[in-house]
């Protein structure tokens, strides 16, 4: 191919490329425009006023502890099925699989009625659980509650994941060295998916603070008791639209803030020959 030939070839890649990027760029610009809207719409004067807003630290109180408390659940029953699902093959793990990645798809009032059937007085185990007539609904519990249904498939895709990823056959020498099946998932398998369960962790725990639907349905919207900063935002607009701007303002920091964790969490992936010196170090017997 002559000079002029490969200058005309480049100019029309680059001519492309920037066709490409400006294509993209309109998604890009479309998505940016909303959050520059939001923090160049309010004054540091007017941030600090919907600060002072009475729902604003209570709201923000209950998110934290709600999301704490759901999270350290998701984690504590989401790692092990986790586990199991990436080592399980056939129909039934599949359904189960399926099972877990259902309330990403569904709506989330469907899901706060889905509860409300379930747990609710009148619900499919009322009997069960309240045989002296009380119910969890409409309390700080069915927060919590409607925050693990919406939450835990984001840590459970991402455990499940990160479990698949690793090396089938240094579990298979941790096994040959004598080590029993609970020691290879506590000594082996965590380590090495430890990133990506981070990763998963900080997803559900996002997921958990911005969740409104399923939480206005089961749990109400109760200041001081289920009033979380979602359902605070969604209050403050009626009332004062500064307080609803700070409280956007600060969920979206934490936001940006788990994002950058994901990130970081994904970056410090362990090398392969740091996964191999860990998998022929177990020590054979134990529990």
């Amino acid at each position: 191919m002559t000079s002029t030939g490969e200058q005309r070839l480049a100019r029309r890649q680059q001519l492309q490329r920037a066709l490409l990027g400006a294509v993209g760029g309109l998604l890009l610009l479309f998505l940016a425009l909303p959050v520059l809207g939001l923090v160049a719409g309010t004054s540091w004067a007017d941030f600090r006023a919907g600060l002072a807003h009475p729902l604003v630290w209570p709201a923000l109180r209950l998110s934290l502890l709600t999301t704490l408390v759901s999270l350290v659940v998701t984690v504590a029953l989401g790692t092990p099925l986790s586990w199991t699902l990436a080592h399980t093959r056939g129909r039934w793990a599949r359904a189960a699989e399926t099972l877990v990645q259902l309330p990403i798809v569904i709506p989330p009032a469907v899901a706060g009625i889905a509860m409300l059937l379930a747990f609710g007085r009148r619900g499919l185990l009322a009997g069960w659980l309240y045989p002296e007539g009380w119910s969890v609904t409409f309390t700080t519990s069915a927060v919590v509650l409607a925050q693990i249904f919406v939450s835990a498939p984001f840590f459970v895709q991402a455990a499940v994941s990160a479990f698949r990823r690793i090396e089938p056959n240094l579990l298979i020498v941790a096994r040959t060295f004598g080590a029993s099946p609970w020691r290879v998932f506590l000594r082996v398998g965590l380590p090495l998916a430890a990133p990506g369960l981070a990763a998963g962790a900080i997803l559900s725990w996002a997921r958990a603070l911005g969740e409104f639907g399923a939480t206005l349905m089961f749990a109400g919207n109760l200041e001081g008791r289920t009033q979380t900063l979602p359902l605070a935002i969604y209050t403050a607009l009626e009332a004062d639209l500064r307080a609803a701007q700070a409280l956007s303002i600060v969920l979206m920091a934490v936001a940006v803030a788990l994002l950058l964790g994901v990130r970081a969490a994904l970056g410090t992936a362990p090398s392969r020959a740091v996964s191999s010196s860990r998998a022929v170090s177990v020590p054979a017997g134990g529990p």
